[in-house]
């Protein structure tokens, strides 16, 4: 672990880019958050193997980064609010929920710069002749670009109702064809720069940064292993819906435990979910979820995304607590029971 801290990215280091980390940068701040179950974990799993022989134990740990949104391409996002004669607030969101809380999120996002209940706002979505094109759901942007697309046209939408000084006026103004006699917008697109001929530029506005610690245990005869807890401290600048942000964290781990012990797919032999075989909730682990706050200038009140980060550090912290127990590397993935049971008998036969 002090090694990992040794040589991590620290606010005002610089990227392989040359893009300088001046804004928010968590990453020491995870693994510091982590440190204490990491040693628990450790010194129960050194107890355990000491009156164990077929079973074994061992904590891995896994650090990551990733950028936010297109990489040092543009990604703009437009987000639009109108109010009606009679006081009612909608958000036109073009931004796509695919069950990751997107909807949600904006609206909350909406509501606190409005200052008012989420509840009091309508949402309208998947509608293209009255929602903006919010970009692409992926590369956990939603949140950190569409949030702010949201905030800025909330914040619009506020600063003409405070220059109408009397609510009560509303009533007075022509509607638009979406009834709304005052509508607020908002484009945010990432402060990025493209990359150079040499691989030089800021690629992203802001990073999310993580730590995982994994605890495993490993049948040394029949190659099996079992995730038996895992913690996971994410930097997501400010958690906007923390309830939320547990559930991605879970949902990205769940994806990064397939990878690392179940998910292969084999030209011409993998057809169907029968063969290629995906986590259930049987095969989820205890969790603990720590969430980081250093909040980015960019984002919406500070938020970052927490989509793909919740993935990276998974599997290599599982790689790590299966060394740890049986003392062997396995270099290809997913770690079967037939290639882990291979690399302990190699081991076995050098001795």
């Amino acid at each position: 672990l002090e090694f990992r801290r040794s040589a991590l990215m620290r606010r005002g280091d610089a990227t392989i880019t040359g893009q300088v980390l001046r804004d928010s940068c968590g990453m020491v701040e995870t693994i510091d958050a982590i440190e204490p179950t990491w040693r628990d974990w450790n010194a129960a799993a050194k107890a355990f193997n000491a009156g164990s022989q077929r079973l074994k134990r061992g904590v891995g740990i896994g650090c990551s980064w990733y950028g936010m949104g297109n990489t040092a391409l543009s990604n703009p996002s437009e987000m639009k609010l109108g109010v009606a004669a009679d006081g009612r607030i909608t958000l036109y969101c073009g931004a796509v929920d695919i069950g990751q809380g997107s909807n949600t999120i904006l609206t909350q996002i909406a509501a606190e710069a409005l200052g008012v209940a989420a509840g009091e706002i309508a949402l309208i979505t998947g509608d293209t002749a009255r929602t903006l094109d919010a970009g692409k759901t992926s590369a956990s942007r939603q949140t950190f670009v569409s949030g702010k697309a949201c905030e800025l046209a909330a914040l619009d939408l506020k600063a003409k109702l405070d220059a109408l000084g009397d609510h009560a006026a509303l009533r007075n103004l022509p509607a638009d064809n979406h009834g709304d006699v005052l509508t607020g917008y908002g484009k945010f697109d990432p402060p990025t720069t493209p990359l150079d001929a040499n691989g030089q530029g800021i690629p992203y506005a802001c990073y999310g940064f993580a730590t995982q610690v994994a605890l495993v245990e490993v049948d040394l005869d029949l190659g099996k292993v079992k995730v038996l807890k895992i913690a996971a401290a994410h930097d997501v600048g400010k958690a906007i819906n923390p309830q939320q942000v547990e559930g991605q964290i879970h949902g990205g781990t769940a994806q990064g435990i397939g990878l690392a012990l179940m998910e292969e797919y084999i030209p011409g032999r993998t057809e169907n979910l029968h063969d290629y075989l995906i986590p259930t909730f049987g095969d989820m682990p205890e969790m603990i979820c720590i969430i980081v706050e250093d909040p980015t200038e960019h984002g919406p009140h500070g938020a970052k995304g927490v989509g793909e980060p919740a993935l990276i550090s998974t599997a290599p912290a599982i790689f790590g607590g299966i060394y740890r127990a049986a003392g062997v590397r396995v270099t290809k993935v997913p770690v079967l029971p037939h290639r882990l049971r291979a690399a302990i008998r190699a081991k076995e036969n050098a001795r």
